[in-house]
């Protein structure tokens, strides 16, 4: 499977985000040079021809699970999740057109003053028209990731592959940066990474995938180019797959 990844170049895929990627060495927020970064890697991948689409999560500005530790109740703590997921599109989207990408910023929850509203058909014509479509708030319901919205949505609008961006390598057996004698992994199974419990997306996502025989690649983020490695077939990060 990893050798018919080589050779293959990716013509329309989602690109997932976590909030955190936008903090850069901040302790949280938006970190301008950081964003400004992303956004000429993902320029890079648009002259290629490639359409794009984008999911980020919120965990920058608030993640709704941590917010039930403290006493909040789980869904209204995810509806800030959402909130803080279009906050960070909004930012994103500003970025990727100030380098002149045209965008579209949709909503899972209504919020027409600053996005549309996501309807399967329009976005698909987005993408065909070029044009990165930002999708924010998740699915616009409590107890799903933005990891599951990231599965969603890529199948709905047809993607060949998810990316999942990270700040390391790929998929170990521990956190690389907390253990030097992390295993890496150059290729998995859905059934591996849920029999082993590795951190690559939650379960419900990684199952979504499975089911549809939707292939993810975990890749570092933090190296600049490596966006445009995997779009092109090199062996960058881990591939995950049936």
């Amino acid at each position: 499977m990893v050798a018919a990844n080589k050779s293959k170049k990716f013509n329309r895929v989602l690109l997932k985000l976590s909030g955190e990627a936008l903090k850069g060495d901040s302790g949280y927020g938006i970190c301008p040079n950081t964003i400004a970064g992303i956004s000429k890697q993902i320029l890079e991948v648009k002259e290629k021809g490639v359409e794009l689409a984008l999911v980020i999560g919120g965990g920058n500005i608030f993640r709704g699970v941590a917010g039930t530790t403290k006493g909040m109740a789980r869904s209204n703590a995810d509806y800030m999740g959402m909130l803080a997921t279009i906050i960070n599109g909004i930012a994103m989207q500003d970025a990727l057109e100030q380098v002149g990408i045209n965008t579209r910023l949709m909503s899972a929850v209504d919020v027409h003053q600053m996005c549309e509203p996501y309807i399967r058909r329009r976005a698909i014509r987005h993408l065909e028209k070029n044009r990165v479509v930002i999708f924010a708030a998740g699915t616009g319901n409590p107890y799903f990731t933005t990891d599951t919205a990231a599965c969603l949505r890529a199948m709905e609008t047809e993607c060949e592959v998810i990316l999942k961006a990270t700040n390391v390598d790929g998929v170990y057996d521990s956190d690389p940066k907390l253990n030097r004698d992390a295993v890496f992994f150059d290729s998995l199974t859905y059934l591996e990474v849920l029999q082993k419990r590795l951190k690559v997306m939650d379960s419900t996502a990684i199952s979504l995938c499975m089911d549809n025989k939707l292939p993810i690649v975990v890749f570092n983020l933090n190296k600049y180019g490596n966006i445009l490695k995997v779009i092109n077939g090199e062996k960058v990060g881990t591939y995950v797959g049936g």
